[in-house]
């Protein structure tokens, strides 16, 4: 009796899921007479109903967490050069082909009919030609050997000027530049900077004046 009472009592647990399952296959049973639709809404889940509240949320578009301020400027250093001179062209030549893999460097020809020192921290025709000039991002203008050094930094040879940086070298370094800035004209075989400044002044001032025309 006792060994039968426990098997009766084992059983009475798994009776219980059985039950509810069966109910819940009721529920689903169409009434006798009645056509079972298969598209019939069922009743929902508190589960599917929490799924639902987070559905309803709406992230914000991809382009909104994006920094307004932010700016499609890619150089770090723009370049002034002179275009005219042919020894300046081969070092701007090597230095333009180095920047095709870092695009750090913007350059400007300085003796180009469209050259605007508006555009240039203000920096003049004549005063660009005076030496060479570079132009950081931040608006920061920097000269003589300390801009071939920047420029030489941002293309992966940064060590060709390095020493640069101290003393006695870089006073050394930039008294050898003004020599070489002061009589660059000669040595390439051009007119003065005095011819040359004098020629284009008067090019502006004849520039759609046909009174200036010979």
């Amino acid at each position: 009796m006792a060994s039968s009472l426990a098997r009766l009592g084992a059983a009475l647990p798994r009776a219980r899921p059985l039950a509810a399952a069966a109910a819940m296959g009721a529920a689903r049973i169409p009434p006798r007479g009645a056509r079972w639709d298969p598209v019939a809404p069922r009743p929902a889940s508190p589960y599917a109903r929490r799924c639902q509240a987070h559905s309803d949320v709406k992230a914000p578009p991809a382009s909104e967490s994006k920094d307004a301020g932010s700016s499609s400027q890619s150089w770090r250093i723009k370049m002034l050069y002179d275009g005219e001179c042919p020894l300046c062209m081969r070092e701007v030549n090597m230095l333009r082909e180095r920047n095709k893999s870092y695009g750090a460097i913007n350059f400007v020809d300085i003796s180009s009919k469209d050259y605007s020192p508006k555009d240039n921290q203000d920096l003049d025709y004549e005063t660009a030609m005076g030496r060479i000039h570079a132009i950081l991002s931040d608006g920061t203008i920097v000269t003589d050997v300390e801009a071939f050094r920047r420029l030489y930094e941002e293309v992966g040879l940064g060590w060709v000027y390095a020493v640069t940086k101290y003393e006695p070298v870089a006073t050394i370094a930039n008294a050898v530049y003004g020599v070489w800035a002061k009589y660059r004209m000669e040595v390439t075989g051009r007119p003065p900077l005095e011819e040359i400044f004098a020629a284009r002044r008067q090019a502006g001032e004849c520039k759609d004046d046909k009174a200036c025309k010979m």
